[in-house]
C-alpha cells in the first residue's frame, strides 16, 4: 500500500488491459462514421430505414460515448499508477521534481502525437484532448477518493454548460443523404490530399477553440473519476451491488430518453439528446468496467485477445484512422454515398476481429506496440 491508501502495482493489471482493449475496439464503431466526413459524420436518410433506426437505438444504449468515457477513466488510472510507482521509488529531493516532469513529458508528447494525427491523418483525434485534460487532472492526483469524486462531478457539470450552448446553436444546413450540402461535403472530403489538409487544419483550429471550454473539463472529470475508482479498488473488485444497479437504472432511463429525443425530428429535442448521452455513457461505461473485471479477475489467461489489444491501444487507435481514411476516402469513396448504418457496423465488426488477430500475432514477437515503444523512447530522452 502507498501513502494514498491504494495498492501499488508492479506488474500489468490484466483487468485494465482488457478494459482498454474493449475501449480501443469500441471507439472504432463510432469513428468509422467520421472517416469520410470528419466534421458531420453519418448522413441520415430523409426517411430512415428500419435498420438505421434499430442500429441508432442500439448505439444509444451500448456504443455512443461509452468507449470514449472508458478511455478517459483508464487514462486517469494510468496517470495515477505511474505517479504511485514513481513516488514509491527511493529518490533524492533533487531528483523528485524530475519524476513529475516525466509524467508531464508523456502528456506533452501525447499532445504532439495528437496534433500530428489530427493534421496528417484524422481530424477526429482524441489524443490532443487527452493530453491537455491529463495536465489538468494531474494537478489533483494527490486527492483522496472522495475529494476526487467531488472534483470530477464539478468538472463534468461545468463542461455541460458550454456543451449545451453549442448543441443548441441553430444549423442552417440540411445534412441528409443526397442533399446538395451532403454532396458538396463529400466532394470536399474525398478531394485532393491538399484539400483534405485544409479541412483538417480548419477542424484542428475549431478543436483548439472548443477544448478549453468543454472537452478539457469533461475529460479531466472522467480521468479524476477513474482515479477515484482505482483508489476504491473498483478495477480489482468491481462495483458494489447497489452502485451497479444504480448504474443499470440510469443507463436504461437516460439511454431511452436519448433515443426518443434523437428520433423526435425536433432540433431542440435532438440537442437535448446530446446532453443525455454524456450521462448515460458514464453509467454504461461503469457497467462495462464491472463486467470485464468480474470476467477477467486480473488473470493473464482470461480475455487474452482483449488484453493484447489493450496493450497495443495507442498503435491500434492510429492504425484505425489510417485504415478507415484509406478505405473511405481513397479505396472506396463511392461507399460514402451508399453505405447505411448496417454497412458501417459490418466494417467495424470485421476490422475489430482483424485487430484482435493482429495484436495477438504482434505481441508474440514483441513486448509492446510500435507507437507505445516510440512514446516511451521520446519521453525517456526528453525528461
Amino acid at each position: 500500500m502507498n501513502k494514498h491508501g491504494s495498492p501499488i502495482q508492479s506488474i500489468r493489471l490484466a483487468n485494465l488491459d482488457a478494459i482498454r482493449g474493449v475501449g480501443v475496439l469500441g471507439i472504432f464503431f463510432l469513428n468509422i462514421y467520421f472517416m469520410g466526413n470528419s466534421f458531420l459524420g453519418y448522413a441520415p436518410h430523409e426517411i430512415q430505414p428500419t435498420t438505421d433506426i434499430a442500429i441508432l437505438i442500439f448505439s444509444n444504449f451500448f456504443l455512443e460515448g461509452r468507449f470514449f468515457s472508458l478511455f478517459a477513466m483508464l487514462f486517469g488510472v494510468g496517470l495515477l499508477i505511474q505517479y504511485q510507482r514513481q513516488q514509491a521509488r527511493p529518490v533524492s529531493a533533487v531528483a523528485a521534481p524530475s519524476q513529475n516532469n516525466q509524467i508531464k513529458s508523456r502528456l506533452y508528447w501525447l499532445i504532439v502525437f495528437g496534433v500530428i494525427h489530427a493534421i496528417v491523418i484524422f481530424p477526429g483525434d482524441i489524443l490532443l484532448s487527452y493530453g491537455v485534460s491529463g495536465l489538468l487532472a494531474f494537478r489533483y492526483i494527490n486527492l483522496n477518493a472522495d475529494e476526487l469524486l467531488r472534483k470530477a462531478r464539478g468538472f463534468i457539470l461545468l463542461s455541460l454548460i458550454p456543451i449545451a450552448l453549442i448543441s443548441l446553436m441553430p444549423d442552417e444546413h440540411v445534412y441528409i443523404r443526397d442533399s446538395a450540402f451532403f454532396i458538396e461535403q463529400l466532394s470536399a472530403w474525398t478531394g485532393s490530399y491538399k484539400q483534405q489538409l485544409t479541412l483538417h487544419l480548419t477542424m484542428l483550429a475549431y478543436m483548439l477553440a472548443v477544448i478549453p471550454l468543454t472537452l478539457m473539463w469533461y475529460i479531466a472529470g472522467l480521468m479524476l473519476l477513474g482515479m477515484a475508482l482505482y483508489k476504491r479498488n473498483i478495477f480489482t473488485n468491481g462495483l458494489e451491488k447497489k452502485t451497479l444497479w444504480q448504474c443499470v437504472f440510469w443507463a436504461i432511463i437516460l439511454s431511452s430518453l436519448d433515443s426518443l429525443f434523437s428520433l423526435s425530428g425536433n432540433p431542440r429535442w435532438e440537442a437535448m439528446s446530446d446532453l443525455l448521452l454524456w450521462f448515460s455513457a458514464i453509467a454504461t461505461a461503469l457497467i462495462y468496467i464491472h463486467i470485464i473485471v468480474k470476467f477477467c479477475q486480473n488473470a493473464p489467461h482470461r480475455l487474452t485477445l482483449l488484453q493484447n489489444a489493450g496493450r497495443m491501444a495507442f498503435s491500434l487507435y492510429i492504425l484505425q484512422s489510417i485504415v478507415g481514411i484509406l478505405l473511405l476516402r481513397y479505396i472506396a469513396p463511392d461507399w460514402l454515398y451508399s453505405l447505411d448504418r448496417i454497412g458501417y457496423l459490418s466494417i467495424a465488426i470485421i476490422y475489430s476481429v482483424l485487430q484482435l488477430l493482429l495484436a495477438d500475432v504482434y505481441l508474440r514477437k514483441f513486448n509492446q506496440g510500435p507507437l507505445e515503444k516510440l512514446w516511451r523512447v521520446l519521453v525517456s530522452r526528453t525528461s
